[in-house]
């Protein structure tokens, strides 16, 4: 079976992330950090950033403003981050997930995507 999400393209997934965050803001109440991806795959690549703002989520394209933590990864490898099929650290040890600045950040980041379902 594969991922729910390979039928989406990158929009529209940052639309679901987007959606799903709203209706639930309460994980992120008491966070405020900006994110950026860099996801390249083959056919696909793109910038985004997500901004959680103490239960506020804001996804913006590019690069706007300097990001507290960036996750740059193959947009299969996104995908299972969000269904909670990676292990990040085993990812970023074998090169399959790189993260520039804050460290605890994408931690942060990966307990709070599993408080979410983005299968679709």
């Amino acid at each position: 079976m594969g991922n729910p999400l390979d039928g989406l393209s990158l929009d529209e997934i940052w639309a679901l992330i987007k959606e799903k965050l709203d209706a639930n803001p309460e994980p992120f109440k008491d966070q405020d950090v900006r994110y950026e991806f860099f996801v390249e795959g083959k056919d696909e690549h793109g910038r985004w950033q997500l901004l959680l703002d103490h239960g506020k989520a804001d996804v913006l394209e590019g690069s706007p403003e300097e990001a507290a933590c960036t996750l740059e990864l193959g947009g299969k490898h996104f995908r299972k981050l969000l269904t909670g099929d990676l292990n990040s650290m085993a990812a970023f040890m074998t090169g399959k997930l790189k993260v520039k600045g804050n460290v605890g950040f994408a931690l942060k980041l990966e307990q709070l995507l599993k408080e979410y379902d983005f299968s679709g």
